[in-house]
Order: structure tokens, then sequence, then C-alpha cells
């Protein structure tokens, strides 16, 4: 598959405006999220596994398809390919990939033609993802370290950017939409799913590491 260009970016220092810290916020997220890779079959507060991705509606014979390792640590939250089909030869960047799961549907439906570059933080998560695709054969699949805020990949690199319940995890929103629009080609687009609030949250609760997580 073609190397993406990985060029070096500035990182974003949005300390002073972060109503929480953001190292110490992604530490939490990851021992969280590698327990779903290592123990899937655990007790969380958020549904994870086949039960889950039929909740959220996927094509579950799509889902038949993937390893079980990928579909046991499915966390997300909703569908994102509800909202438009994955096209024969887009590019596709999939944002906290976790152990894979859209990012193998996305290289189904991209095909041979097509590639997708998921980005995760957690190193068991990644693990995972990398060897499902082998266990799959999805060539056209990559999955490489990164935040989601400062993406290691290049300028208008892709067609479509997807994301699950990822965005809503990260403190400095503006840096991850700033990026999702950088990383997009002219015309591209994003498809994501995610947990929303449409009512005022308390100074204290957002300053609340445990609430971000939990």
């Amino acid at each position: 598959m073609t190397e993406p260009e990985t060029p070096n970016y500035f990182g974003n220092d949005a300390t002073d405006r972060l109503p929480v810290d953001r190292n110490e916020l992604r530490a939490e997220v990851q021992d969280k999220y590698a327990a779903v890779a290592l123990e899937p079959d655990g007790e969380f507060h958020f549904h994870t596994g086949r039960p889950n991705a039929e909740h959220c509606r996927y094509d579950m014979q799509q889902v038949d398809s993937l390893p079980d390792a990928t579909v046991e640590s499915f966390a997300g939250v909703a569908n994102p390919f509800e909202l438009a089909p994955i096209e024969q030869g887009e590019r596709v960047i999939d944002l906290g990939a976790g152990a894979g799961f859209d990012s193998l549907l996305a290289a189904a439906a991209t095909g041979p033609a097509g590639q997708v570059v998921g980005f995760d933080m957690t190193t068991p998560m990644i693990d995972k993802a990398r060897a499902a695709a082998h266990a799959a054969g999805a060539d056209n699949v990559e999955v490489r370290p990164g935040y989601i805020e400062d993406l290691p990949i290049a300028d208008g690199w892709a067609d479509v950017v997807i994301s699950n319940g990822v965005i809503n995890l990260c403190p400095d929103k503006d840096a991850v939409l700033a990026e999702i629009r950088r990383v997009l080609r002219p015309g591209g687009r994003l498809q994501f799913a995610d947990i929303a609030n449409g009512a005022p949250v308390p100074e204290q609760a957002r300053r609340t590491i445990d609430l971000w997580t939990g």
C-alpha cells in the first residue's frame, strides 16, 4: 500500500484553555480502553462487542466477516456508515480506530484501490487492530499511533474521515476539528458518531476527569 506522507507538525499547546489536564485525561482513557482490548468480557460502563454492534444497527452479515477479536472489543456508540457509504477507491482516516472494527469495514468498502489509515493512542488496541487487519488479509489498512488533535499525515490526504465515540473524549475539540479539516481533501467529508450533550455543563463537572471517562 502507498505510504502516507508523514510531515512534522507543531503540537497544539492548549493547556491554559482546556478544562482538564490533557495528559492526565489521555492516561485515564488509555487505561480504560486497554482493558477493553485485553479483557473484552469485563464489565464496563458502556456497551461492547457484537450486541453493541447490533444495537448500533450495523449490517450483521458484514460484522460476521470480521475477526472475532475485533468484534469483541468494539465500543462504538452508533454507525457512522449510515451517513453515507464508503465508495470504491476512497482514502479513509479512522480517528480512534480501536481494535479496527470500523477500519476493516471501511477497507472492505473501499476495496484494493482504496486505503484506510486508522489512528489510536492505546497500544493494546493498536496491536489488536494490526493483528486483525493481518488476519483479515486487509492489505489496504494501516493502523498508526497518534493523537486525533495532531495527526501525522499529509494535508488533504483523505476523501473521508470517520470516527465513532472518540471526539467526545478529547477536551480540545477545536484542535480536532481543525485537524479533520486539514487532512480532508477539498470536497471531502466527515462521518462521525458520538455522544453529545445539549444542556449546559457546570464548570466543576467539566473539570472532573472521572466524568469525562465515566
